[in-house]
């Protein structure tokens, strides 16, 4: 499996404040230990879904990592900390 991230995903996560790494978002993977949700908004819809967690990073970090599984890849959409209406969805669902 690759995680992949686009040139432009790429900038905006380093435009991020503070940025997202790639490795935080690995650490992310990792450390995940709820479930998946998927993105069914109509203005985000995407095929397959948009799949979406929050997890830490091992610096205790909360991220909310947004991905495509395409084949045995994942192309992340975007990842960043979760404002508070987010964390109360996935303590919901997640």
């Amino acid at each position: 499996m690759a995680l992949k991230i686009s040139h432009s995903v790429r900038l905006k996560l380093a435009n991020k404040k503070p940025p997202v790494t790639k490795e935080e978002i690995l650490q992310c993977f990792a450390n995940n230990i709820g479930n998946i949700l998927y993105d069914t908004r109509a203005e985000h819809i995407t095929d397959p879904l948009t799949r979406w967690f929050i997890a830490e990073t091992d610096q205790a970090r909360k991220l909310k990592i947004m991905y495509i599984p395409q084949n045995s890849d994942i192309t992340i959409k975007s990842a960043y900390d979760p404002n508070i209406e987010e964390l109360r969805i996935y303590a919901k669902h997640g």
